[in-house]
């Protein structure tokens, strides 16, 4: 409180608010107090503060942490393991499979960058994103989910009545990020119907079983739910679910080089 009135005391309180912008911006360490500078600072804040959330959503994190999500809804447990674990392992596990591709990312536009070798921050930025669009575009060829890319293309004018003409240069990175995430729910929910089955396999066992022995009254969850954790345990449960996870990015990357090596296509 004694912090904004003693803003409020030193910049007034003008009418306009582009002289509140220029005004506030003298403030700034560094600043001319000019609107332009101030309008790049808040411009800087707002990109840093959608990074996060965009880099994320780049990477496989959105398939884990909808699969891991599933296997906890068919567990029957709400609460256990907690969000924070689940969004941790999701996280550590994009970070394992990301770790090529930001690699190369750095190595390619990064430090050439930081080394003074490229001075132009357009070519710098080609140079840096070409990695992660050649990892999304793996990813939505393995889940053959080429619709959604026309889909977002059609709606920004590209013509896509000949798909066979079009290249991945034509897919514009504003395209290509909805279209990946798309390509990311649909492989989720494909894993995660797969984990869910043998869960679902065991509720119908208990509530039938109950049914035939008149235990109406009974909730099946209260005998469904240790089963399902001791058969998760005695099949290694975690380590068949991270693993299969890590390789379907694996596996999705070898069908496409070969893929693009035999037949073609948007490459």
């Amino acid at each position: 409180m004694n912090i904004g009135l003693i803003l409020l005391g030193t910049v007034g309180v003008p009418e306009n608010p582009i002289e509140a912008l220029e005004q506030a911006g003298a403030l700034l360490p560094g600043s001319d107090g000019s609107l332009g500078s101030t309008v790049n600072i808040l411009l800087m804040f707002t990109v840093l503060a959608l990074v996060p959330s965009i880099l994320v959503l780049c990477t496989c994190f959105t398939r884990f942490i909808v699969v891991l999500a599933l296997l906890r809804q068919a567990l029957g447990s709400p609460i256990i393991p907690p969000t924070q674990i689940l969004v941790g392992l999701s996280l550590l596990l994009s970070v394992v499979v990301m770790a090529p591709t930001i690699e190369q990312m750095y190595e390619n536009g990064i430090k050439p960058m930081i080394d003074g070798d490229i001075t132009s921050s357009e070519v710098a930025w080609e140079k840096t994103r070409a990695p992660l669009r050649s990892f999304m575009f793996s990813q939505i060829e393995s889940a053959d989910n080429w619709s959604t890319v026309y889909m977002m293309l059609n709606y920004r004018g590209v013509d896509t009545s000949k798909p066979s003409e079009l290249t991945r240069l034509d897919v514009d990175t504003l395209s290509l990020l909805p279209a990946y995430v798309l390509s990311e729910l649909k492989i989720a929910f494909i894993i995660g119907f797969r984990v869910y089955l043998p869960f679902l396999v065991i509720d119908l066992l208990v509530s039938g079983l109950l049914v035939s022995m008149g235990m109406l009254m009974l909730p099946p969850v209260l005998i469904s739910l240790p089963l399902k954790i001791l058969m998760f345990v005695l099949v290694d449960g975690w380590s068949l679910v991270a693993g299969n996870l890590l390789q379907s990015v694996a596996v999705s990357n070898q069908v496409v080089w070969i893929y693009n090596c035999s037949v073609g296509g948007l490459v």
